[in-house]
This record gives structure tokens, C-alpha cells and sequence, in this order.
């Protein structure tokens, strides 16, 4: 028997700093160690939806059992098992402007910074970023829909910021708006020097200098722990040839390009502050423009571009119009610029639940090897407020989905005044299990119970 001794943590690295982790062997030592570490998540999305909702026709009754959906909820039927849907969870770090103090609180666990600003901390998005996309061409992928309307005139403010940079400043990222410009460069012609098809030839790369390395390594082993690295190693192969077959079209490959021709998504830089002026065009096309972005989203993320992406569904203004659902005023007119009108704003949030099902069954239709995209990834899905006409923060209308981390879905889970800061804390222990806290450390209580099972 050899006297190599390795690390429970070894990996063999290859090109661009992509590291691929060992099986256990005896070479390590003590195997309950080793098993008792679970896979982190590997991908994360965060999606926007502006305004709350209709409370009651959007949380579901009982706990912990199985989840029974609301109206607003109910397109989501077809994959409720891969949702946990979160009730009485309270945004205690929401504290200033109603909107702003909402959406750049959602995912940051913050208050504002002075003077009614941005946020001292990074965003949730960022910090798993940091983590889950060591070594891809991105570290992360910011998409809006008819985002910077009303007030903020098209431009970046603290009432449609949701991302902020874990770069020491929090500075706040724009999301790309514009449809084709986001398509080129990911995709480019979807030809061979689109994003994508350079990934995947990177990563073929890799994959075969590792192959080298694990060989190498064998030779240095004992028998048994070289059975075990040679199982291993045929995993390994089996990544390569599923490689081939993303190559040959099966999954990795652009979306169709839509036209959007129609579709301004600068519209906002001539907003006016109550949405009198309106772009009714641009309005029409939001949900084909919407189904592009979350298209290139879930591509991007299946080609491995990326580990993380975040998609607005406008900003919190969100002072555009709705023709294809026969609503012709914007969507704080219904909250409560022109007195809270519940129909309208239950039909609005129907139609997201709608998107978000088209989502997360284009992700579940994804196969990664033996499972799909979904299963390996955590959606969060949020809103900057609760009840649209008094603006509260109490028990808002958030939910994930995804099998990620041990991630349970099917259930819906109820708290009573727990800060959701606590979700974004266990939301991050998904992905890095040793983390013990996350945001303003006046708004946590720790790491939100349930999560996974």
C-alpha cells in the first residue's frame, strides 16, 4: 500500500484555474468526514416581479404539508413539486422610501445607505457569484424587461436597483435591457464564436488535461483507491462525451432570435413621472421580449457561461401598460395611484406566475447529465413590498425553486415575523455551507429553518 497521503479537499486543477474535486479515498482518511459533506447548489437565479400582490390570493393555507396553490399561483400546477412557498416572513431591512428601501433591500438583507441611497452591502446574486462562477466566462448575467420607467427616466436609481457588486463598495449594476444586444453577445451569430460554443471548447479542454492528471495520479495509489479514481475517471469521460453532445445541438444552443424590433428598451429615458406618456408598442411586446430574456438566461446557464443571472420584471415604478391582458394603465395605477383596484392587480400577478412556470419547466427540461438543469440550481422569486395600497413589508410574497443544495420543494412553510433575511442567509448556505451570516446583522436571527426538508 502506498504512504501518499491527500487532503479530503484535493483537486486537480487544469486550465484557467478549473478545478475538479477527487472522489474519497482511503488516502484521506476518515470516510465518515468526507460523507457527512454535502454538493453545494450550482446555480442561481433571482426574479423580480414589481408591486407585491393580492395577499390572499397569493399565500396558501397550512404548513409544511403538501402545497395546495392559490389563483395567483395556480399556473405553476404543472411544477408546484419543485416549489417552497414562503409565508410570514417580514423585510425588517426595509426602512426608508417605500419602493426603494424594498427592492435594494430584497436582495441584500440592508437598509438604504445616507440620504436615501443604495445599500453598504453586496446582493445576494453577487456573493454566490463569487462563489459558483470561479472560472466561467461570466461571473454573472443582470437582464430587465421594461426596466427605468416613471421616475427614474430610464436611468439607474435606487428605486430599480436590485444588484449590488461584491466588490467592496456595493456599487450597483444595471441590468442589459436591450434584447438583441444581450442575444450578440452571448450568442453572437450562434455560430462558432458565439459565447457558448467557445465555453464548451474550453471546457472540452479541461476536461481532457484532467483526464491526464487523474492517470498520472492513479499510478501513485493503491489498489483499491485506484478502482475508486478510475470510476471516477469514467465520469469524467462521460462529461466529455456529454460535451460532444451539447456540441451536436442537444442542449447547449442559442435560442431562436426574435424580432423586437417593435420593442424600445430605452423607453424610459422620455417617461414622465406619473406614466401619462406611454409606449404602447414597446408595452405589446413585453412578453415575447420576456420569454427571449429567460430564454438566453437558461441557455446561458446550461452552456456554462455563467453560474448566476438575475431578470427584472421592470422596476418598482413599473409605469408601463398591459394590452395583451386588456389593462391599458400601468401597474401602480392599479397598486395605488389611481386606488387599489385587487382584479387588476390579481390578473398582472397571474401572468407572472405564468412566466415564472414557463421558467422553471425550461430549466427542468434541460438535461445535465443524468438530471436536469433545475435540479441543480435555486430560484428565488420576490417582490420589493406586500400589500400594494399601504406598501407594508409583512409576511411577503417570496418563494423558491429548484432542487439545489438539497433544496425540498412542494411544501409551503409559514413563519410568523421572521426576517427574511434569514431566507437569503439559508439561501447562501446552499451554496457555501461554512457562511454564518449575511447582510445587516440587525435584521438576522440565522439561517432560515426548512429549507431542505
Amino acid at each position: 500500500m502506498t504512504s501518499l497521503r491527500l487532503s479530503r479537499r484535493t483537486l486537480l486543477r487544469g486550465a484557467g484555474s478549473i478545478a475538479i474535486a477527487l472522489p474519497w479515498l482511503e488516502a484521506m482518511g476518515d470516510v465518515r468526514t468526507a460523507h457527512a459533506q454535502s454538493m453545494p447548489a450550482r446555480r442561481f437565479i433571482a426574479v423580480y416581479q414589481p408591486g407585491g400582490t393580492v395577499l390572499d390570493k397569493w399565500h396558501p393555507g397550512g404548513n409544511g404539508g403538501a402545497l395546495q396553490l392559490t389563483p395567483i399561483l395556480s399556473p405553476l400546477e404543472e411544477v408546484k413539486d419543485e416549489l417552497l412557498v414562503l409565508s410570514g416572513l417580514d423585510m425588517k431591512c426595509a426602512q426608508g422610501e417605500q419602493h426603494q428601501a424594498g427592492i435594494v433591500g430584497l436582495l441584500t438583507g440592508m437598509a438604504q445607505g445616507q440620504s436615501g441611497r443604495y445599500v453598504t452591502g453586496p446582493s445576494l446574486d453577487q456573493v454566490i457569484a463569487s462563489v459558483a462562477s470561479q472560472g466561467k466566462n461570466r461571473k454573472s448575467i443582470e437582464i430587465a424587461v421594461r426596466w427605468a420607467t416613471g421616475k427614474s427616466h430610464g436611468l439607474l436609481h435606487p428605486i430599480n436597483s436590485m444588484t449590488f457588486a461584491d466588490d467592496g463598495k456595493a456599487s450597483p449594476i444595471p441590468p442589459r435591457i436591450d434584447p438583441q444586444s444581450i442575444f450578440d453577445t452571448l450568442f453572437g451569430s450562434a455560430g462558432p464564436d458565439g459565447d457558448a460554443a467557445k465555453q464548451l471548447a474550453r471546457k472540452k479542454s479541461i476536461l481532457d488535461f484532467l483526464d491526464r492528471r487523474y492517470v498520472t495520479l492513479s499510478q501513485k495509489l493503491g489498489a483499491q483507491d485506484r478502482s475508486k479514481l478510475e470510476e471516477h475517471l469514467d465520469r469524467i469521460r462521460d462529461m466529455e462525451k456529454g460535451l460532444e453532445d451539447l456540441e451536436g445541438g442537444k442542449a447547449c444552443v442559442a435560442p431562436m432570435r426574435v424580432d423586437t424590433s417593435d420593442y424600445n428598451p430605452t423607453a424610459g429615458l422620455g417617461a414622465d413621472d406619473n406614466g401619462a406618456i406611454k409606449d404602447v408598442s414597446s408595452d405589446r411586446a413585453i412578453p415575447k421580449v420576456g420569454k427571449l430574456m429567460m430564454d438566453m438566461l437558461v441557455t446561458a446557464l446550461a452552456c456554462d457561461m455563467t453560474a448566476v443571472g438575475t431578470l427584472q420584471w421592470s422596476d418598482t415604478e413599473a409605469k408601463h401598460t398591459f394590452p395583451w391582458l386588456n389593462l391599458s394603465e400601468h401597474h401602480h395605477y392599479y397598486q395605488h395611484d389611481g386606488g387599489f383596484r385587487p382584479a387588476e392587480c390579481q390578473k398582472i400577478g397571474t401572468w407572472y406566475s405564468e412566466q415564472h412556470a414557463y421558467l422553471l419547466k425550461s430549466m427542468a427540461a434541460i438535461d445535465m447529465g443524468g438530471h436536469s438543469l433545475l435540479d441543480e440550481s435555486v430560484v428565488f422569486f420576490g417582490s420589493e413590498l406586500a400589500d400594494p395600497p399601504t406598501h407594508t413589508k409583512n409576511n411577503m410574497p417570496l418563494m423558491v425553486a429548484g432542487g439545489g443544495g438539497g433544496l425540498k420543494g412542494g411544501r409551503h412553510l409559514k413563519f410568523q415575523g421572521r426576517s427574511h433575511s434569514d431566507l437569503l442567509l439559508g439561501l447562501l448556505k446552499l451554496f457555501d455551507p461554512e457562511r454564518t451570516t449575511f447582510g445587516d446583522a440587525r435584521f438576522l436571527t440565522g439561517e432560515l429553518p426548512g429549507l431542505r426538508g
